[in-house]
Parts: C-alpha cells; sequence; structure tokens
C-alpha cells in the first residue's frame, strides 16, 4: 500500500541535507505513562496534537481510536503493577501515513478475538484496531512487546 522506493529521499556525500527542499519526516514523538487510568486520555489527546503539528487530518480520528484501544489494552493487560507504557507516533516516509507503537514490559501476545459477538465488552479493541488499520502486529521486546499499527493518510 505504500511503497517506499517511490519517493527515496536524495542526499549526496558532500552535503548530506536534503536537495530539492525535500524535508525528512519529523522526528517519533514518544511519551511515556503511567499505570493509572488517566493515561488513555492523555495519550489520546497526545497523538490528537502530534497529528495536528504534522498537519494530519484525514483517519486523524481512525489514529486516535486505535491509540486509545492499544493504551487501553496496555493498562488492563500489558503493565505490570509499578510499570507504564510507551506510546510513540511517526510519520512514514514520504508522508504515506503514520506508524503508531504502544511498548509494555507485559508477558503475553495479544490477539484478536475468535468471535466478535456476545455480550462482553471486553475484548473488541485489536478488533477494531484490525478493521481500522491498513497493517497491525506484535514485535517482541525484552522486557514485553510492542503492539503497533499504520495507517495511510491522504496528502492535504
Amino acid at each position: 500500500m505504500y511503497g517506499h522506493a517511490h519517493c527515496p529521499i536524495m542526499t549526496t556525500e558532500r552535503d548530506p541535507r536534503h536537495v530539492n527542499n525535500e524535508t525528512p519526516p519529523p522526528s517519533p514523538r514518544e511519551r511515556l505513562y503511567r499505570r493509572e487510568r488517566r493515561s488513555v486520555p492523555a495519550a489520546r489527546a497526545f497523538a490528537r496534537e502530534a497529528l495536528a503539528d504534522w498537519g494530519v487530518r484525514g483517519r486523524a480520528d481512525d489514529v486516535v481510536l486505535c491509540v486509545s484501544e492499544l493504551a487501553t489494552n496496555a493498562l488492563l493487560h500489558g503493565v505490570p503493577p509499578g510499570r507504564g507504557f510507551l506510546l510513540r507516533l511517526w510519520l512514514l516516509p514520504c508522508g504515506d501515513g503514520v506508524r503508531v507503537e504502544v511498548h509494555d514490559s507485559g508477558d503475553g501476545v495479544p490477539a484478536v478475538p475468535l468471535e466478535s459477538g456476545g455480550s462482553d465488552e471486553g475484548g473488541r479493541g485489536l478488533l477494531l484496531v484490525s478493521e481500522l488499520a491498513d497493517k497491525w502486529g506484535v514485535a517482541e521486546r525484552e522486557p514485553g512487546k510492542v503492539v503497533w499499527f499504520e495507517c495511510g493518510v491522504p496528502a492535504d
């Protein structure tokens, strides 16, 4: 969906700055959150602010909803007592989209529930992420894991 070969950033050996007035994507934004309920709305606000600063309007609501779901999952299932989680966002090369990662030190590998029905209010976070994001996955880290997703965003 977003091939990066079509949009190389050109540099020279003498001058490492970008040529043709191309600017590199903004540096990642990241913030640590404690294991407390108010961290989820704070993570949403942080994501919305980063997207606005980068001029990302298309699909911003999808990204913020996915951030909310992953932050909630980290608090409920991934963050041991006395720990927190790291939220990291950045633009993909050439402004093709946004990547979001939630790092926690908990055990286990999150998965989309096999059945989405029932009256249980929990267990739908990853299902929403899998439906809204273009890609998502889980990677190991020591200790714990990283749950990530990417959303393509239309050029403004």
